[in-house]
């Protein structure tokens, strides 16, 4: 068959570990038998990010700007053990909290669902959408080891030269310290997406934080959304038959946790990062989470939700078998090249990505899936394959569709 022909390219990000394996797989088995694909490369490992002092990092965030579309593989944030594991000249930041904060978007993270799953919670029917902040926070933060004997103060001078200070701690032992921040324009941008993500899939937004304890910082963000939500959205979603609310962030687990789904649940940046992975596990697992961070002037970036399973590439260097969910990574890739469709109006790019879904989700339901699935799919015929024979599987079923 014919080679489906791009007009415009996406920017593709690689990345790091077994994710790095399984995203040559997937353009192996997957993409180049069917697509003419027309990408611009970046490569985001560690390694070429700590050879580049991290500018690939900033130039893949640019040339998303200049295209529209990016799909991103997962990457290593570096800790400590790192720094003497890949030889590095410094602890680089989060390459996601980089690119985060250049488009300035907000992440929306689904679950993906299969028939012979069930929640870990049984009330939850509907799929439960979280929308991660993308800017600030501790992704952003500013921090130090405070000896014993040190004061930590809090400064900010405004343009005039005049200074507001108060007094973090007077450490008697030795410490640590951490800045954090914001700016109004993002959280602006975060409750603009949300509200018209809200009305385009004609769900429900509930937001929360926890301003009764931090009465300036999250009190900040309530006040946002909320004189937002009235002088621009409060009328569309009455028309549109949805609503939204603020809560606090504890009071929004347990009503989450009780719920049936259906809804997005709206988190600042570190919960939604935490809040995503537990909704992620409750409805089966990890790697069953699309992920799509959304500017707002309308640029994508499609990325999997999960890290770069570190426990299966050390098996993999060691030429053992691994038998790793490659889904969410799949469906990034699907994601990318059907709004690339989108914005191109190229149809059958768009059929091809809603056909490699198809074929990723038939396999399972046909019961051939990786070791996670393998475990909690409720299937009476199923088994278990390794991480290449997966993909066979996908492509051999999206062959057939796309013949």
């Amino acid at each position: 068959m014919d080679k489906i022909k791009m007009t415009t390219p996406i920017v593709e990000m690689d990345g790091d570990e077994m994710t790095r394996i399984i995203w040559a797989l997937i353009k192996e088995e997957l993409i180049l038998p069917f697509v003419d694909l027309k990408s611009e490369y970046y490569d985001l490992g560690l390694v070429h990010r700590n050879e580049t002092n991290d500018q690939v990092t900033v130039d893949s965030a640019e040339a998303t700007k200049k295209y529209g579309v990016a799909v991103k593989c997962a990457t290593i944030t570096p800790n400590a053990a790192r720094m003497t594991e890949y030889d590095l000249k410094e602890m680089w930041k989060s390459p996601n909290g980089t690119i985060r904060a250049i488009l300035d978007g907000t992440v929306f993270r689904a679950p993906i669902l299969v028939k012979g799953v069930t929640p870990y919670i049984p009330t939850w029917t509907k799929p439960i959408t979280i929308a991660r902040h993308a800017y600030g926070d501790v992704y952003k933060n500013t921090e130090m080891k405070a000896l014993a004997g040190s004061k930590a103060e809090l400064c900010v001078t405004d343009k005039d030269g005049n200074e507001q200070r108060a007094t973090i701690m007077e450490f008697k032992g030795d410490g640590i310290v951490q800045g954090i921040h914001n700016t109004d324009k993002s959280i602006a941008s975060f409750a603009r997406s949300c509200f018209n993500y809200a009305l385009s899939t004609k769900q429900d937004v509930w937001f929360s934080s926890k301003d009764t304890i931090s009465k300036i910082y999250d009190h900040n963000f309530k006040d946002i959304f909320a004189e937002i939500f009235e002088n621009e959205y409060k009328e569309k979603f009455a028309e549109a038959g949805i609503e939204y609310f603020y809560t606090l962030i504890d009071d929004a687990v347990a009503r989450v946790i009780r719920s049936e789904g259906g809804y997005i649940w709206a988190c600042k940046n570190y919960d939604g990062d935490v809040m995503s992975d537990m909704v992620a596990t409750a409805f089966g697992s990890l790697a069953m989470m699309t992920s799509v961070l959304v500017s707002p002037d309308g640029v994508y970036e499609y990325e999997a939700a999960h890290g770069t399973v570190q426990r299966h590439y050390y098996k993999h260097l060691k030429g053992e078998e691994t038998s790793t969910n490659s889904v969410a990574t799949i469906f990034a890739w699907s994601g990318a090249l059907r709004k690339r469709g989108e914005l191109d109006q190229n149809a059958s790019l768009m059929h091809f990505a809603d056909m490699l879904e198809k074929a990723t989700i038939d396999t399972i339901e046909e019961g051939v899936m990786t070791g996670d699935m393998y475990l909690i799919s409720t299937l009476e015929e199923k088994r278990k394959v390794n991480t290449q024979d997966f993909l066979k599987e996908i492509a051999k079923r999206l062959t057939a569709l796309m013949s």
